[in-house]
């Protein structure tokens, strides 16, 4: 209940604006914007759905001072000129209306704006690209500087007129600010470069411009990012020094940490503890005194108290946790606890979406981010049976949507337990935030007292046949691919063999010793399974090669999964090996082709990691079953019908209400 957490529901006044609680949700770009930077209807939805939550705080994304210039996305909001207001005044006036008190953060991308969007030449303190491979972009004038100065003034007295609450200056995460800031971006000679004094200046320039047009009762917030954790950029002591020459104009320091080259520790992996930047607020707060926000990866709500108890932050933000549940607040200050749908960090729908492939944001654990769970005020017309065969994240998502509408629902499940492969997978000690879904969906469904489950039972056609479906869902999962390769199928995990799967790892996964100097492992296969299984090696000191077949090792994972798994392969020494192929697999060495011809891998630890493949064992039976029986819907979902990410299954899980509605029960 509110009293066991009463740190998170301690009221917060800034100059003139009082939060009701300390959590703040973070700016994150969503793709929901008009093309023409509006804001859209469907955006002010998915922020209403926040403030109905309980959110004390809601920072709205960044939005561009000086576009196409400043640019950071198709669909971004604008703030730079006049007619964008009204519909952000839509905006403030809806969410003030559930008693939450709501900012916006505005931005200029500087170098990590894209000329294909904007048919410019990105800007920046200096012509080095804000990450690896990008554009070179061209240094700013300083009557250019000048004139992106008075743009951010404009564009925060543009907010304050619209009705939001308080202002976000971004000065992190590569954006033009930080670019400014950052001695990795900045190598200008003129007086805004070189020292820390002259880095600040065009952060001081814009704090103080800001101040002038919003007045002296309008709280200012400065995001930043206090650790860059990259060789030669920032570290918290140097943001700690620079901070001097801008904070005064500051209200709130957002503290954030990375840019582009370090995105895992800007947009947290799914490694990184609860609560982990915290000391970073905590410096911050000790040197200036000044109220700070703390984000990373803030899922348990006695996190978030114990940090606000310590005294190291003042506001907790949370961004990727409030896409998940909107209602995180709410369920924390009425005790349902249990019933929060805790983010997963798997950055899959959201960065995943929006930074990887230009997508509308979605969220893997949340099929309904922009529209919420409106489907609960639905109810079946008539009695209908729904049996689900599979107990797995996407089963569960289809047995507890079927019986929140009121049909009677069975799940079947061969294995005594449910969770299907994302709890195996959570036993990985680096996936364990994994767990959190299967456990959240598990406790979902005991509370619904129309959904029967069955565990330890095989759904064999007579059995499902007394239960009188209605409807039928296959949600089978996935199995190991294993194809014929020379020796694979005699060695995988026999006697006297090192070749393993991934299974076999889970299985024995807290026997490793935790020093594994000398050891030798090989894993064939470079996606998201192969590279888990060098995440867990290589720290140990193992000596540690990945073999891919295709051109690229990481292929279709998350851009925040990507950046961290290759710096960690760069920094134990992973060998990696793309355009390779696996020709024949021996008990202790596996024979490889590479372009220069064949080589033998020897290894005292061989994982096969070539993927999954679908696995529907009963649907043929149960196709044959009811074929004479017309009345009678069945569906396959989830990795039965291809193996895929959670994402897809969870989305198919719920769209158990698209087949309610086509044979007339909704």
């Amino acid at each position: 209940m509110k009293s066991d957490y009463k740190h998170i529901f301690e009221p917060l006044t800034i100059r003139r604006m009082t939060m009701k609680n300390r959590i703040m949700m973070t700016p994150m770009g969503t793709n929901y914007g008009e093309q023409s930077g509006e804001m859209s209807f469907r955006h002010i939805n998915y922020y209403e759905l926040r403030a109905k939550g309980g959110t004390g705080l809601i920072m709205v994304e960044n939005a561009s001072v000086d576009s196409p210039e400043g640019s950071n996305g198709t669909t971004q909001l604008r703030i730079d000129k006049d007619h964008f207001m009204p519909r952000l005044f839509m905006l403030t006036e809806t969410v003030h209306k559930h008693g939450a008190c709501i900012g916006i953060q505005i931005n200029h991308a500087g170098a990590s704006a894209q000329s294909a969007r904007t048919n410019m030449q990105p800007v920046s303190a200096s012509n080095i690209p804000s990450k690896a491979g990008g554009e070179i972009p061209r240094p700013l004038e300083k009557e250019e500087i000048l004139r992106i100065v008075k743009k951010y003034g404009e564009a925060a007295k543009r907010a304050q007129t619209a009705g939001f609450d308080a202002v976000e200056i971004h000065a992190g995460h590569s954006y033009l600010i930080s670019q400014f800031l950052s001695p990795i971006t900045n190598k200008r000679t003129d007086e805004f470069g070189g020292s820390p004094e002259n880095r600040a200046r065009f952060a001081s320039m814009i704090m103080k411009e800001v101040r002038a047009q919003v007045g002296p009762f309008f709280p200012i917030f400065v995001r930043i990012s206090a650790d860059e954790f990259l060789e030669g950029g920032n570290t918290l002591e140097d943001t700690l020094d620079y901070l001097q020459y801008f904070q005064e104009e500051t209200d709130v320091i957002d503290v954030s940490a990375g840019l582009n080259g370090s995105i895992q520790y800007q947009i947290d992996a799914n490694y990184l503890p609860d609560g982990w930047r915290s000391y970073m607020a905590k410096a911050v707060k000790e040197r200036y005194g000044k109220i700070c926000v703390t984000t990373g990866n803030i899922r348990d709500p006695k996190v978030a108290d114990e940090i606000l108890e310590r005294g190291d932050a003042d506001i907790i933000g949370m961004g990727r946790g409030l896409i998940a549940d909107p209602d995180w607040v709410n369920k924390v200050e009425f005790g349902d606890i249990c019933d929060i749908r805790k983010c997963i960090s798997c950055n899959v729908g959201c960065a995943g979406n929006r930074i990887g492939i230009n997508r509308p944001i979605r969220c893997t654990v949340n099929p309904a981010v922009p529209t919420g769970d409106s489907y609960k005020k639905q109810h079946i017309n008539k009695p209908c049976n729904v049996v689900v065969i599979g107990g797995g994240t996407a089963g569960m998502e289809a047995a507890c949507t079927a019986a929140e509408v009121g049909c009677t629902t069975f799940l079947i499940e061969k294995k005594p337990y449910l969770g299907g492969l994302a709890a195996e997978i959570s036993k990985i000690p680096d996936k364990k935030r994994l767990a959190d879904f299967p456990n959240y969906l598990i406790h979902r469904a005991q509370k619904l007292k129309n959904l029967f489950v069955f565990t330890g039972t095989d759904a064999s056609a007579s059995f499902v046949k007394n239960l009188k479906p209605n409807i039928i869902v296959n949600a089978t999962g996935s199995l190991p691919l294993l194809p014929p390769i020379p020796g694979l199928h005699d060695n995988l995990g026999k006697e006297g063999s090192k070749v393993y799967s991934i299974f076999d790892m889970i299985e024995n996964v807290n026997s490793y010793p935790e020093d594994m100097t000398g050891k030798k492992v090989v894993v064939i296969g470079g996606g998201a399974v192969g590279l888990d299984v060098v995440e867990f090696f290589a720290p140990r000191g193992a000596q540690t090669a990945i073999v891919e077949m295709l051109p690229a090792i990481g292929n279709g994972i998350d851009p925040v999964s990507k950046v961290g798994t290759f710096a960690l392969m760069d920094k134990y020494g992973v060998r990696q090996m793309p355009n390779t192929a696996l020709k024949e697999v021996r008990p202790d060495s596996f024979l490889v082709e590479t372009k220069e011809g064949m080589e033998e891998l020897p290894f005292d630890y061989g994982f096969v990691c070539l993927g999954m493949k679908a696995n529907a064992p009963v649907l043929d039976e149960i196709r044959e079953a009811f074929a004479d029986d017309s009345s009678v819907e069945i569906v396959n979902i989830g990795d039965s019908v291809r193996a895929r990410r959670i994402i897809e299954g969870t989305d198919e899980g719920r769209n158990i209400l698209n087949t309610l509605e086509k044979r007339s029960f909704l």
